[in-house]
């Protein structure tokens, strides 16, 4: 929690303005009780109406100004809190982007959401807590005794007894209530992971009749969420009733021991009144840091969880000697002997893949499954470092540009086509955001996705929804070629993008490909053939390895791999 504590720099003001609000509004809070005294014991008693009248105005002063503080430093201690919880959502935000894949698999996107909503939330809460009540319980506890024992010295041997009585129910409970926090924000993850699988999977799951078997695994993680919760809960529930006990003995206590001394004639009446208001206020002041100490352990689990994503460094970084690369070259790609492993595997993904990509070509990639034709591709915008040998663009490590540099040389259509919520062209200028009209309905005319586009009821202005799910697979392909084609980068990636496009639609969208990307470098993933047998250089790939390279009639006759592929898929005459 301390480590989060330097990002409420923004806000000292406005805590400097909050800590002087509370100590006077704590203060003033003190002095009320000792009029009080003064009028009973000198006003009242006397019949002095003048001394009355002149306190009560004081007393009304005084209150006015209590409240004022009070309204105030809420007013700035909510300010704070809400921007420290926007500041703490925006760095959380800002680091996760800078996360390879890697840092995403080991997190996980569920438990990076709820670290985003939930934990900050958390956090938030308990510090509008702490600066109203770290400075004022303090203040109150400390100030009552002193008050408290000024009224009369041994009638605060009750407190002596009360207070520490207080102090150790409170330890013992929020000692073990922590644990409890902490395996509940886990729980709460588990409870978003399959959350999230049931709605962006809910076509697989009714397909499949699986929807009874969902509810239960959802259920079962429900219950144990709801379990761990309960007892927690339970725990803190006794927290309260207990406080109350402690707090009503100790005021049946002072009134029995203070009657007692106001017999003996030892204590006034208004000195017994003003005790025992002081008393309530030590006692409600340690109830106030009771219900911080509850809210200490669940903050302090989700500040944990926060750090752990703030202090994890990203695994792929820009290089020390960053450098930009000269423009005009086109994009030259080469792999020399490059290896890689996801972590914690058994075996490399890929070894010693070596290779050359040129301006103006189509260079194809194809294997059987799990040959390690996405990873290759992966590995060129730098989602994942290799763990050896060297990817070169034009000539330079791409591990000695900037990310932002080298990602902008490259038109990426993944092998999910991901859309996002808005209109096409919103979809379309997340390529290249200054993209002008002209250019987007070219790039759809590439994409053979004029007609498709046309067909929507506003057109270029239609919504699409998240994920793009109320559009086919096929159209969403389409529409992300589309956004790769506005960028207009050196090399254009497709990795296993026309799977969802019919053969006549394909056929188009290749021939239009052959102008548009003239001088580009083009890498191509497919499984499909006919996709890629007029490549000039194809690449198969085998067990994470280059089983051949060459066009596609070099390769019927010299790699094994390639003929059994092509076999597989194409009659005779399509061979010839």
């Amino acid at each position: 929690m301390f480590k989060l504590i330097r990002y409420l720099k923004p806000y000292s003001f406005q805590i400097a303005c909050v800590m002087i609000l509370v100590l006077f509004q704590s203060l003033f809070e003190l002095y009320l009780p000792f009029l009080m005294s003064k009028i009973v014991d000198n006003g009242i008693v006397n019949g002095d109406i003048d001394y009355i009248i002149r306190t009560g105005g004081v007393m009304l002063l005084v209150a006015g100004c209590c409240a004022f503080c009070a309204v105030s430093s809420g007013y700035f201690a909510a300010r704070t809190a809400t921007g420290f919880g926007r500041i703490l959502r925006s760095k959380i935000f800002s680091h996760v982007e800078d996360f390879s894949l890697q840092e995403f698999e080991r997190i996980g996107t569920p438990s990076l959401i709820t670290r985003t909503t939930n934990d900050v939330t958390q956090v938030q809460m308990l510090t509008l807590m702490m600066l109203r009540i770290f400075v004022s319980a303090p203040i109150m506890c400390a100030g009552g005794v002193i008050m408290a024992v000024s009224m009369d010295p041994t009638l605060s041997l009750v407190l002596v007894v009360a207070v520490p009585v207080l102090v150790v129910i409170i330890s013992i409970i929020t000692g073990k209530s922590l644990p409890l926090f902490k395996a509940m924000q886990g729980k709460i993850d588990r409870i978003n992971l399959i959350l999230r699988e049931n709605l962006s999977g809910i076509r697989v799951i009714r397909a499949f009749n699986r929807t009874g078997y969902e509810r239960e695994r959802f259920n079962e993680a429900n219950l144990d969420l709801t379990g761990t919760a309960v007892r927690v809960h339970r725990m803190m529930a006794t927290l309260m009733p207990v406080l109350m006990l402690v707090m009503n003995l100790t005021t049946v206590a002072i009134i029995w021991f203070g009657g007692i001394r106001i017999d003996t004639g030892h204590m006034q009446v208004g000195a017994l009144m003003a005790f025992l208001q002081y008393a309530m206020q030590i006692m409600f002041s340690l109830l106030m840091a009771s219900m911080l100490f509850v809210m200490i352990p669940r903050a302090a689990a989700s500040a944990e969880r926060i750090n752990e994503v703030l202090d994890t460094a990203p695994s792929i970084r820009d290089g020390v000697r960053t450098r930009k690369s000269g423009g005009g070259e086109g994009g030259f790609v080469e792999f020399k002997n490059v290896s890689f492993s996801y972590p914690g595997a058994e075996k490399p993904a890929l070894s010693n893949i070596s290779f050359k990509a040129r301006p103006g070509e189509i260079t194809a990639i194809i294997g059987g499954t799990g040959a390690g034709k996405t990873t290759l591709i992966n590995l060129i915008p730098r989602f994942y470092d290799v763990d050896s040998g060297s990817i070169m663009i034009n000539g330079m490590d791409i591990r000695d540009l900037t990310q932002k540099d080298l990602r902008a040389k490259i038109g990426l259509v993944p092998q999910k086509a991901a859309l996002f919520t808005g209109t096409v062209t919103e979809n379309i200028r997340f390529g290249k955001p200054d993209a002008a009209t002209e250019e987007i309905r070219r790039a759809l005319d590439t994409a053979q996705a004029t007609g498709l586009v046309s067909n929507l009821p506003e057109g270029l202005d239609s919504v699409i929804a998240q994920g793009g799910t109320n559009i086919s697979g096929g159209q969403k392909q389409r529409l992300s070629i589309a956004r790769a084609l506005v960028r207009k980068p050196e090399i254009y990636i497709f990795d296993d993008s026309f799977s969802a496009l019919d053969y006549k639609t394909e056929a188009g969208l290749r021939r239009a490909l052959r102008g548009e990307t003239a001088g580009a470098c083009v890498l191509i993933v497919s499984q499909r053939v006919s996709t890629i047998k007029n490549a000039e250089q194809i690449i198969v790939l085998d067990e994470g390895k280059v089983a051949g390279t060459g066009k596609h009639i070099e390769l019927m006759e010299s790699c094994r791999v390639y003929r059994e592929i092509v076999l597989s898929q194409l009659s005779g005459e399509e061979i010839a």
